[in-house]
């Protein structure tokens, strides 16, 4: 894999430099009138930054997890991502940077780098599919186990044959002691050993991984030992001791370090150029129109339940709480939350707030303090949150909340049910990648301009 990041690399910083040649050329530049670019070396810093930045995001796409052998379909989606998301850092890099590069380079690099990598990657799959190539990446294997679990193993390997793993003998340890292992090592040279037994067969299975240990032998341990629905595993040690980690959320990857980033910067940018002047009008609007404070506040439940303080304009009356239990029984959504349409404790410039989702833009503060995101399920008061009926709808705070979620633009004024709220919101969590994280972006914009906002 360090090869193919080295190539990609590589591939990355001449795809840089052709996109800026192309643009630099004169013919290109008489033809279609366009201005001089400043010389290649002020770009220096930024270069530095690409290099080793383009395979780190393929990297966070999964792109080199890929069997040798992928479908070409994945090989495509996986690079398409990774070099759009290359680009899209290219171009907040030279906005931090202060880089004036003409607006058409980064785009070309995005095109040429993608061109080049499927190419390479094109030129590989021919020279792995020649039988030297088959013969020197095949990896031969001992399946361990019971005859359940060997069974379900080889029909899973043949499934997959793009991987090159090929399984030469079986251990059932059902009617076969595990000192059987050493012998068939000894009969066969194989890679690896692959054990899948459960909790009951442990002696055995630590027999069988020092047996390997004392040939050299490579041991893939199958670990399902429990049986989880969603918990997705990885590996870890704690001092010394080998771990296994059950998540239901998103793991830490170069993909969530970018949510993070796009999160501040997205903030920074939304309170610098749009809500230092849209903020003092609408405060102003607020303050004329109804007695009372600019900002609401109210405490909300964060990640893992950590309450925090969200702002929003105010857009109902001093005494909307105190009135909330005398309209309870006009309550429209089943469950703890609490939504009316035509709330009468609204006021006339709340309502239009509201149908443009404009009393939520302070809740960039949130985010900039790192207590929001830009996409995550929308937060909910602590006293609704006190009032679930179901513990599994708090996984629905396992991440962080956020501006607008799969709820939001996916008809949310027409969902009644809180079940079917949280069904979205765990779809989110499940599916969650940075792609998705932009789609969800895209998709608000119709929906506030079109003013199917919040009730």
């Amino acid at each position: 894999m360090q090869i193919q990041q080295l190539l990609d690399a590589l591939i990355f910083a001449i795809s840089f430099w052709t996109a800026w040649q192309l643009r630099a050329s004169e013919d290109i530049m008489n033809l279609l009138n366009l201005v001089a670019v400043d010389p290649f070396e002020s770009y220096f810093l930024l270069y530095v930054v690409l290099i080793p930045g383009g395979p780190l995001v393929l990297e966070a796409q999964g792109f080199y997890d890929r069997p040798w052998l992928a479908p070409r379909r994945t090989t495509f989606w996986l690079l398409f991502k990774g070099c759009f998301f290359t680009t899209l850092g290219l171009i907040i890099a030279m906005f931090f940077l202060h880089h004036g590069l003409a607006r058409s380079v980064p785009v070309l690099f995005g095109f040429i780098s993608f061109g080049f990598i499927l190419l390479k990657e094109e030129l590989l799959r021919l020279g792995m599919q020649s039988k030297f190539a088959r013969s020197q990446l095949q990896r031969r294997f001992i399946l361990v186990g019971t005859e359940e679990e060997t069974e379900r193993m080889r029909k899973e390997l043949k499934r997959r044959p793009e991987e090159g793993m090929v399984v030469l003998a079986e251990l059932n340890l059902n009617n076969r002691p595990v000192g059987d292992l050493a012998q068939l090592l000894h009969e066969h040279s194989v890679n690896g050993v692959i054990l899948n037994a459960r909790h009951n067969y442990f002696e055995q299975v630590e027999q069988a991984i020092k047996t390997c240990e004392l040939e050299g032998v490579d041991v893939w341990l199958i670990a399902d030992f429990f049986k989880t629905q969603i918990s997705r595993t990885t590996f870890d040690e704690f001092h010394g001791r080998p771990l296994l980690v059950f998540s239901t959320t998103p793991g830490a990857s170069w993909q969530s370090v970018i949510k993070q980033v796009i999160d501040f910067t997205g903030a920074l940018l939304f309170l610098t150029f749009i809500g230092s002047w849209l903020f003092i009008l609408i405060g102003l609007v607020v303050k004329l129109t109804s007695p009372g404070p600019i900002l609401f506040r109210q405490k909300r439940c964060g990640l893992n339940g950590q309450p925090f303080t969200i702002l929003k304009f105010r857009t109902m009356e001093t005494n909307a709480e105190q009135r909330k239990a005398e309209l309870a029984a006009m309550n429209e959504m089943s469950g703890p939350v609490f939504k009316i349409k035509n709330d009468p404790r609204i006021t006339p410039i709340g309502r239009f707030l509201r149908k443009f989702s404009l009393d939520e833009l302070p809740q960039f503060f949130n985010v900039l303090r790192g207590e929001m995101s830009l996409v995550g399920p929308r937060p909910l008061p602590v006293d609704e949150v006190r009032r679930f009926d179901d513990l599994a709808h708090r996984r629905r705070l396992s991440v962080k909340p956020g501006l607008t979620c799969l709820w939001q633009v996916a008809g949310r004024n027409e969902v009644s049910d809180f079940r079917d709220w949280v069904r979205l919101d765990l779809e989110y969590i499940d599916n969650w990648s940075l792609w998705l994280d932009l789609k969800i972006m895209w998709r608000t914009v119709p929906v506030v301009f079109l003013g199917s906002g919040a009730r």
